[in-house]
């Protein structure tokens, strides 16, 4: 008898083994659920008043997942903040009223002026578990994370070309099939490029996250961030070594496993004319993961089970409307009428105001209880910082404009040194504070000075990062231009790359001059070798009122802090990035 043949269409698919990449998927898969597990029972550990930090080497690779665990749940938070955000603000002119100032106010407030009442209202809802002040850490996190993404969500929307929008009402697509089939795509380079930034910015306050006094209270959670601050307050400079050396590692796989594989994989959402060309960014874990076929298993069995569902539903369907299925002809959602989307919008706007209303209240009624005293007090304090802070936005922008002019005119030079430069700049810089603060000491500097090369380091990548993308993306045909014309270096420099670069480079220093805000609270008040060091300005009145629990003049340090912050980028940034972008715009 003759063995049964199959057509070739008709026969079963060979039975593959797994690949390396394969194998490489399931470990990083089997790491992960452990790591989660791992954190999960710290979640819910019993809350525990003094918390013993282990500096043994072999306990940092635990306090280092710790920490990628709780800035990543931080981030897939602030992602989903984002996009609610963004959609609210982009399609609601009531709501973008409300919301962008709020936001305006919201990123200027400094982390310690949630993290009180966070922890503290936090922990009394869990007052026996862990997973209050582990909540509180993860929301604080947030903090620094949400209000960039959701910006740039909301102004790749309004960028959005009509066009396309009226081709997808043509075609009759759903609202949310519109949002996640062309909103989401079309801003998702800058939802992952700023998404490093945010990552970036997450890190920046970890210590403080993890390790942080209030009144007469030591909260602290194992992880990098609190093995650091207790190495610090030992003075035991192998440990403080090897916590630097981790987060080295943990930035460097996070770059190469994650964000690396993501800038690659979104240039395909391009909308500009070099959507599909051919593009210079790889990525090796990408083009490795590319070899894997458990995706292309996962996705067959995905087709299997549609086209199932396909012939199932087929007798149900309308003869004019064959072309659909019914399991994708679901029923219409109520936001997706227009009415009653701006009633929503009007409730929620509603809803924001009356808790905007009530936080104001709770705000003047500390704000009362401070005297002539204290209240000069703050004013003394603000004028110091904002010098501080002015002075290193200068010094920022009198060696990293001349960098990034130069990498960015160089594609060969950028592809060099970008990486090498993202790493650099998603070191939490309060790391290396105390090591700064100690060699200023040597050579006789004192902390007024050196807490100005402290908001430098906050600060300086801002600038760097938005002179190199405005100055790599100058049309082809100027830099032709000035080489047919052949102006010397001087000229190409004053007609060409500076003008170019000069409305990045006010973005550059609105966002460098909130780096060295935040960077204030612990330039001006740092503990470096068992000994706190303080200089007067209104970052350190900020963190002594924290320490102390001096709710009255923390609330006051935050409020004046505030107001100078949106006061400024209103009256001066916003009227230099309007006036850059009408001078000095490529398409003006």
């Amino acid at each position: 008898m003759k063995p049964l043949r199959f057509p070739p269409l008709l026969a079963p698919p060979a039975i593959r083994r797994l690949g390396l990449a394969d194998v490489a998927i399931l470990c990083l898969l089997g790491g992960a659920i452990a790591t989660v597990i791992a954190f999960a029972r710290e979640f819910e550990a019993p809350l525990r008043q003094v918390v013993q930090i282990d500096l043994r080497p072999a306990a940092l690779p635990k306090y280092t997942l710790y920490s990628l665990t709780r800035g990543v749940l931080a981030l897939a938070i602030s992602y989903l903040f984002a996009l609610g955000f963004g959609w609210a603000a982009a399609k609601s002119r009531t709501a973008e009223r409300l919301l962008l100032p709020l936001l305006d106010i919201l990123q200027s407030i400094p982390v310690l002026g949630f993290l009180p009442g966070l922890v503290l209202g936090l922990m009394s809802l869990f007052p026996t578990r862990n997973m209050g002040l582990e909540l509180a850490a993860i929301l604080m996190i947030f903090t620094a994370q949400a209000w960039n993404l959701a910006l740039s969500f909301y102004n790749s929307l309004k960028s959005l070309p009509d066009p396309l929008r009226d081709a997808c009402r043509v075609a009759g697509w759903r609202a949310s099939r519109t949002f996640w089939q062309l909103e989401v795509p079309a801003a998702a380079q800058g939802l992952v490029w700023n998404g490093m930034l945010s990552m970036a910015g997450g890190w920046f306050f970890l210590m403080v996250n993890e390790a942080f006094r209030l009144g007469d209270r030591d909260f602290r959670l194992p992880g990098i961030g609190s093995y650091m601050s207790v190495a610090l307050d030992r003075g035991d400079t192998s440990a403080m070594a090897l916590a630097i050396l981790a987060m080295v590692v943990m930035i460097v796989c996070v770059d190469q496993l994650l964000w690396r594989p993501l800038v690659v994989w979104v240039e395909k959402f391009r909308l500009d004319e070099t959507a599909g060309g051919a593009s210079t960014a790889s990525s090796w874990m990408l083009d490795f993961l590319r070899l894997a076929r458990l995706p292309r298993r996962a996705k067959l069995f995905r087709r299997r089970a549609y086209l199932t569902a396909r012939r199932a539903t087929r007798p149900f369907e309308r003869p004019w409307r064959a072309a659909t299925p019914v399991i994708l002809r679901g029923p219409r959602l109520a936001l997706e009428n227009p009415i009653t989307r701006k009633v929503a919008a009007l409730l929620f706007g509603a809803a924001v105001a009356a808790v905007a209303l009530a936080g104001l209240w709770q705000l003047w009624l500390l704000l009362a209880q401070l005297g002539r005293t204290e209240l000069g007090q703050l004013a003394s304090s603000a004028a110091l910082t904002f010098a501080r802070v002015m002075a290193a936005v200068v010094l920022s922008t009198a060696w990293a404009l001349p960098a990034g002019v130069v990498i960015g005119r160089s594609p060969r030079l950028a592809r060099a040194l970008q990486p090498v430069i993202q790493v650099v700049a998603s070191f939490p810089a309060p790391m290396l504070f105390p090591i700064v603060i100690l060699l200023f000491e040597r050579i006789g500097v004192g902390l007024g000075i050196g807490a100005v090369a402290l908001m430098v380091l906050a600060g300086q990548w801002y600038i760097l990062f938005n002179v190199i993308s405005a100055v790599a993306a100058i049309p082809e045909q100027l830099k032709d231009a000035a080489a047919a014309f052949q102006l010397p270096p001087v000229a190409r420099w004053r007609t060409l790359y500076l003008p170019a670069a000069f409305p990045a480079l006010v973005t550059g220093w609105v966002t460098a001059a909130g780096g060295a805000w935040n960077g204030s609270i612990v330039a001006e008040y740092i503990e470096a070798g068992g000994t706190l060091r303080v200089t007067r300005g209104l970052g350190s009145l900020i963190s002594d009122a924290t320490a102390h629990a001096n709710f009255p003049l923390l609330a006051g340090g935050i409020a004046v802090m505030s107001v100078m912050v949106v006061g400024w980028n209103r009256l001066v940034w916003r009227s230099l990035m309007v006036w850059a972008q009408t001078r000095f715009g490529l398409g003006q």
